[in-house]
């Protein structure tokens, strides 16, 4: 267990010096990448209840990942909260690679990364169809399955069936030459 991991684990235990200490070595990076995707004025309020969330949801921490990408996914859960609450975005919440593998911890990467994004998107149809509609709502708007279904008005299982659709096209327009594979879920 490194010094991240047992931060995590005090913080589940309810230390809040250990939440404190966890905030200043991660806040600066996690900032840096939430700016690429939010308006600035948003940043902190969404750090803010990042880390909130963090406090919450430690217990849920597993050792067999990384605390980083654990922290970034909290963060892109909030921000995408933030953003639902605001209203509809077109702004994407980049994952915590970029689209060739590379790490996207700088914000510059973070941003051709969603560049690349946005532009592949193009391959689900024009906005508002069908594919584009459940690939903006699960993946950009962090929505559940069974919300989209909801939303959409059709089937849990015709969800599923479109967001693996639009995975693969995504994959195909992203990684253009690279075999798609089966399979793969969310």
């Amino acid at each position: 267990m490194d010094e991240n991991d047992a931060l995590i684990a005090a913080v589940a235990r309810g230390d809040d010096a250990a939440l404190r200490e966890l905030f200043s070595r991660h806040a600066p990076w996690l900032a840096a990448r939430l700016r690429a995707v939010l308006p600035a004025a948003d940043v902190e309020d969404v750090l803010q209840e990042t880390f909130l969330a963090v406090w919450r949801g430690a217990r849920g921490f597993r050792l067999e990942g990384s605390e980083g990408a654990w922290l970034w996914g909290v963060a892109r859960r909030q921000a995408a909260a933030w953003l639902r609450r605001r209203g509809p975005t077109e702004l994407l919440l980049p994952s915590s690679e970029a689209v060739d593998g590379r790490d996207a911890g700088d914000p510059a990467e973070a941003a051709v990364s969603a560049a690349e994004v946005a532009n592949a998107v193009k391959v689900l149809g024009p906005e508002g169809s069908a594919l584009r509609e459940v690939w903006r709502l699960m993946y950009v708007e962090d929505r559940t399955v069974a919300e989209v279904a909801a939303l959409m008005g059709v089937s849990e299982g015709t969800v599923k069936s479109r967001a693996y659709r639009a995975r693969r096209l995504l994959r195909a327009a992203l990684r253009p030459g690279e075999p798609v594979r089966e399979g793969g879920g969310r």
